[in-house]
């Protein structure tokens, strides 16, 4: 089929390389302006560009595709069907209505639920015990065209936002070939979200990982799952800010007796080989950490280093 494919982050990449893989031919990628990252402010492609590059397919950034100029481009590629996965623009109708076949986007839940731009994190945050893939008819509403095909995936234990992301995105581009097989065959039955099971996956931000030691042991150590790479979640601790990248849920039992009497937020088990602290249900013992300046370690090499006295408070960023 004749493709015009839009993404812009490392999520969608897999699906790129699926579709030239299959044989597809990729009129154009249209992906987000390269914009300034990291310390040194130094522009950066996106992860689709660069791919896409390499494919030797040309590339299209409009600031926003509801442009007059880009409109009339997309007109000429003339797609049979476009593509779209975390592109980062909603469709206006007159690009929807350009396709013959439409706009197919892959997105990373199991429509209705978690709509928007954070499904994979708040999956592992709300203790989901599984997400998935749909592929969808865009419409123009912000993820809520008619379904076209899923798969299921199972959240592990331990899962982080990092690993789902990465099962998702490989899920994401096997999928799309089935949906676009079976549309070329006229074979796909679109399917009407039901609205009553619809809930919305609000974008991260930073402030989001400033832990608040008076929720339950379970919740925290899922946030901190959830936010593993990015944003993170954090803490304060004599007026550093720690990342904490894993931690276990434990009963206040193995606390022992000073878990009873301790504040939400206080450190109650502090020894070579283990940190535990206080929440509003139960204890959180942290596994691994990130002072602020100092590299990731575990807790047994953080605490030859750093010695933590028990009794001790760990804070919101806010206090």
């Amino acid at each position: 089929m004749r493709i015009v494919f839009m993404g812009t982050p490392d999520f969608s990449v897999p699906a790129l390389e699926a579709l030239v893989k299959a044989g597809h031919e990729i009129a154009a990628v249209v992906t987000q302006p390269d914009k300034p990252k990291g310390r040194g402010k130094e522009v950066q492609m996106t992860p689709v560009k660069l791919q896409a590059l390499e494919y030797n397919i040309p590339v299209y950034q409009p600031v926003k595709v509801r442009e007059e100029g880009f409109v009339q481009l997309l007109k000429e590629l003339a797609p049979e069907v476009v593509v779209v996965v975390a592109f980062g623009q909603i469709l206006p109708k007159a690009v929807l209505e350009i396709p013959k076949l439409g706009c197919i986007n892959i997105h990373a839940s199991l429509l209705p639920r978690y709509r928007g731009a954070a499904p994979i994190q708040w999956c592992v945050i709300d203790g989901e015990k599984e997400t998935g893939i749909t592929t969808m008819m865009m419409d123009e509403g912000l993820d809520t065209g008619d379904m076209l095909e899923q798969v299921v995936i199972p959240i592990e234990e331990k899962e982080t936002g990092g690993s789902l992301h990465h099962k998702l995105s490989i899920a994401g581009g096997n999928l799309i070939l089935s949906t676009l097989k079976k549309l070329e065959e006229g074979a796909l039955v679109p399917t009407p979200q039901n609205e009553e099971g619809a809930c919305y996956a609000k974008m991260l931000t930073k402030s989001m990982g400033d832990i608040d030691w008076s929720q339950s042991a379970a919740s925290i150590e899922r946030l901190i799952r959830g936010l593993n790479p990015w944003p993170s979640a954090y803490t304060r601790w004599n007026g550093k800010t720690i990342k904490i990248w894993e931690a276990d849920v434990v009963k206040d039992e193995e606390g022992g007796s000073a878990a009873q009497e301790a504040l939400a937020g206080q450190i109650v088990c502090s020894d070579r080989q283990s940190l535990m602290v206080k929440t509003g249900e139960g204890l959180l013992s942290i596994q691994e950490l990130q002072m602020e300046g100092k590299r990731r370690m575990d807790i047994e090499a953080f605490l030859r280093g750093c010695p933590v006295f028990q009794g001790g408070m760990l804070t919101r960023a806010d206090q």
